[in-house]
């Protein structure tokens, strides 16, 4: 017992060590995490989870796999289809069926896989997933185009990819029970039928349900019902569970009225537990045997999918579109596999040892190179091929203004004139309104949440505004981004002068905005007095002090543009260059 106890404290530890060593270095957390189990597995002998867990590995695994995959079936919302363009759409169904048919016959060609199991296998390796690419495009930093379709890309695939594969499965194991294609079929049908038939009524159940439930009661149960709905599925028709939780999540998401985000939120926190744990445990159960075995054929499959699969999928999704050929040229060249394709990997690969399938020991190492080759290879060649390419943007110059409001409009409206992109984002929608009719770029949503971890796209962005008149949220959103803002600003509200051991620490905070002495009432009363933002340019002629002199006490500097064409932001009223333009919030001079 004490060993048992000891061995699940040390994957504990080593999977938190490499979720945090992820964090680090910017890289998808699922490249340490595989390599973290080859290492204790394979590698070194320490660990054997069949041996560990026994009978119990396969019912944990499969209950892992499950919550995963109705995770990632919670993002899939039609609406989104409709507004992400004819690319992505492209990408995910057109892409996605050309990357399944070449990937397979690349693998039957190459490895010899049979038909059925080489579209089971192109199946699985057809999904990237936001846990990968997101990483990747924040140290890239493709431009606008690039970066918007790889990230809506990452997002759509997954579960539209874990559904491909649950059907590819089922397919799989249709044709293995019986040898007459219409008892194949029939077989099929009654799989597909009774999975998708659990899931919709499940998530219908659970939406109606929702709306009786106390907040704290709504993912625990949520959590049950899915385990619940697998094992109803499982129990009815073997094989159909998995494809039962897909749709349970994508009938969920799509109900109108029925918010899920807080359940996305807990189910993304346990899916990270789930993933720590399972993925060294699946790692470590990899034979790298059999990869050794496939010598060079291997990495003929991965650069296959890489150089191959990959680019003509592209090339034919973007046929028409207003991208560039360099556009086109690096989406094709990101493509990394992630966490839905490790696990669905992983757990086809247990049921194939079990119904005896002879490469079935070949399924698990093959994907796991997928996965480890496309993340290290894009990850390292990416950034210079972008540059290579001129699709990457130049150093982040974009400010996020944390926190909506009149303020915050007239800020976001200063530095859109100067070309600047400017991303307000708060979650009262009377906040973003004003700034939505002026056409600035928002976010409805709180900035620091699991979901904008997704959606909100921060290309460009390398400056944090806070000014959301709650300190600790201010506190908050400057540690958060505090890797990707160059510099964070706050600005406080006139509330704010209780002692010091009221406040988060100095070092914690963001430097002060405009000025020690301004807060966000004095800006707004400005506001409420007619001021307005103009810019002026100082010369030799018309000098800071000629222009102090004209305004007095009637301006507050908010940006300095220098000859350079660089925006600093004002957090001295007193220090201005000699030869800059200045850009102020001006009183009328009637006041």
């Amino acid at each position: 017992m004490t060993e048992i106890i000891t061995i699940f404290s040390g994957i504990g530890l080593l999977a938190a060590f490499s979720l945090w060593l992820a964090w680090r270095v910017r890289l998808p957390a699922i490249l340490f995490l595989l390599l973290s189990g080859l290492l204790v597995g394979p590698g070194l002998g320490w660990l054997d989870p069949d041996a560990l867990l026994g009978d119990l590995l396969f019912p944990l695994v499969s209950l892992a796999v499950a919550v995963i995959l109705f995770e990632g079936s919670l993002t899939l919302r039609f609406a989104d289809l409709k507004e992400m363009g004819s690319t992505v759409r492209n990408l995910v169904t057109i892409g996605a069926a050309l990357s399944l048919i070449i990937t397979s016959a690349i693998a039957h060609w190459v490895v010899g896989f049979e038909i059925k199991l080489a579209l089971l296998f192109g199946a699985v390796v057809v999904v990237t997933g936001p846990t990968v690419i997101v990483p990747m495009l924040r140290t890239v930093r493709p431009n606008a185009n690039i970066s918007q379709v790889l990230r809506w890309e990452g997002i759509i695939i997954d579960p539209i990819g874990a559904l491909l594969a649950v059907l590819a499965f089922n397919l799989y194991i249709s044709s293995q029970a019986s040898e007459a294609f219409t008892s194949m079929m029939e077989l099929f049908v009654s799989i597909v039928g009774v999975g998708t038939l659990i899931g919709v009524i499940s998530g219908l159940m659970l939406g109606g349900l929702l709306k009786y439930l106390p907040e704290y009661l709504r993912s625990p149960i949520t959590l049950l019902l899915v385990f619940a709905a697998f094992a109803l599925a499982e129990n009815i028709a073997h094989e159909s569970g998995l494809l039962a939780v897909t749709v349970f999540g994508i009938t969920l998401a799509n109900q109108k009225g029925v918010q899920v985000d807080d359940i996305l939120d807990f189910k993304e926190s346990l899916s990270i537990l789930l993933i720590g744990g399972l993925f060294i445990l699946l790692a470590a159960r990899v034979d790298l045997t059999g990869l050794f075995r496939m010598g060079t054929d291997a990495l003929l499959v991965l650069f296959g999918v890489m150089l191959v699969s990959r680019p003509i999928a592209v090339f034919a999704s973007t046929l028409g579109s207003n991208l560039t050929y360099k556009e086109r040229l690096l989406i094709a060249w990101i493509g990394p596999r992630g966490i839905v394709c490790a696990a669905v990997a992983a757990i086809f690969a247990i049921k194939l040892e079990a119904i005896g399938e002879s490469n079935a020991d070949l399924f698990v190492p093959l994907a796991f190179l997928i996965i480890i080759g496309t993340v290290i290879i894009q990850s390292i060649t990416a950034r210079p091929i972008a540059a290579w390419l001129g699709v990457r943007d130049p150093a982040p110059s974009g400010f996020l203004i944390v926190g909506g409001g009149r303020v915050a409009c007239a800020i976001a409206t200063a530095l859109a004139a100067e070309k600047i992109r400017v991303v307000i984002a708060d979650s009262n929608w009377f906040n973003l309104s004003q700034a939505r009719m002026e056409g600035v770029e928002t976010y409805f949503g709180n900035p620091v949440s699991e979901h904008a971890d997704r959606y909100l796209d921060l290309s460009g962005i390398g400056n944090l505004l806070c000014m959301t008149g709650r300190s600790n949220l201010d506190v908050l959103a400057s540690l958060y981004f505090h890797d990707m803002a160059s510099n964070t600003y706050e600005l406080p509200t006139a509330n704010d002068t209780r002692s010091d051991k009221h406040h988060a620490a100095t070092r914690l905070r963001g430097k002060r905005l405009f000025s020690s002495e301004i807060n966000y009432e004095d800006l707004l009363s400005w506001l409420d007095e007619g001021a307005e933002v103009r810019s002026t340019s100082l010369t030799e002629e018309f000098t800071i002090d000629i222009y102090r002199e004209t305004y007095q006490d009637r301006f507050i500097a908010l940006f300095v543009v220098e000859n350079s064409g660089r925006l600093r932001v004002v957090i001295d009223q007193a220090d201005f260059p000699t030869d800059c333009k200045i850009i102020s919030l001006i009183k009328p001079d009637n006041i």
